[in-house]
């Protein structure tokens, strides 16, 4: 199976968050899987860590390359496809890197793993 990580899946996974169920630490661990963060996680992260909202090391993007490393997790580039794929989309969700990551899932094909109640309020494959 193919999986997008949510930007809190991502943190609590490599923060080894209790928040994190078995069942996603399971599909997480399993070599099978194929997982993917966005490059708008990404962006999230480095925006939330300048503006102190995100706790990461000084060398926030070592950091996440290291874990994306360790962890086997691809980056999913922003496509133009996933761009118009954001015209589309119902206004359930108001944050944009929330709805870039269902944009990339619907153009994909891909289940988001995510606790993200908006999210799961899409058209899309999720699971937590």
């Amino acid at each position: 199976m193919k999986y997008l990580l949510d930007t809190h899946v991502f943190l609590w996974w490599i923060k080894d968050s209790p928040r994190l169920s078995q069942n996603i630490k399971d599909i997480i661990k399993n070599k099978k899987n194929t997982l993917f963060l966005s490059a708008a996680s990404i962006w999230e992260m480095m925006v939330k860590s300048k503006l102190r909202k995100l706790d990461l090391p000084d060398n926030p993007k070592g950091f996440i390359k290291e874990h994306l490393n360790i962890n086997a997790v691809d980056i999913l580039n922003i496509t133009m496809e996933h761009s118009f794929e954001i015209y589309n989309l119902p206004e359930i969700h108001k944050d944009p890197f929330d709805r870039m990551l269902v944009a990339q899932a619907k153009v994909d094909k891909l289940t988001i793993l995510t606790s993200d109640p908006y999210i799961k309020q899409y058209p899309i494959k999720t699971y937590w």
